[in-house]
């Protein structure tokens, strides 16, 4: 199993967030649970190519 982290806030009555590997692609949803949902499979579509040219952030460690 792997573990995601993501960012995520309340705006009006939807949930919305992104994962921290690609802040650039953001989903909503009506609930928390269904907010979650929509992550694993925009994740989904990310890490398969279906979405192409798909920007990533990581970490670089130097010395």
């Amino acid at each position: 199993m792997e573990a995601l982290k993501f960012v995520y806030y309340q705006e009006n009555k939807m949930w919305v967030g992104w994962l921290e590997e690609f802040p650039d692609y953001r989903t909503q949803g009506k609930t928390l649970d269904e907010l979650k949902e929509n992550l694993k499979d925009l994740y989904q579509d990310l890490s398969t190519g279906q979405i192409p040219h798909a920007r990533r952030y990581g970490e670089l460690v130097i010395g």
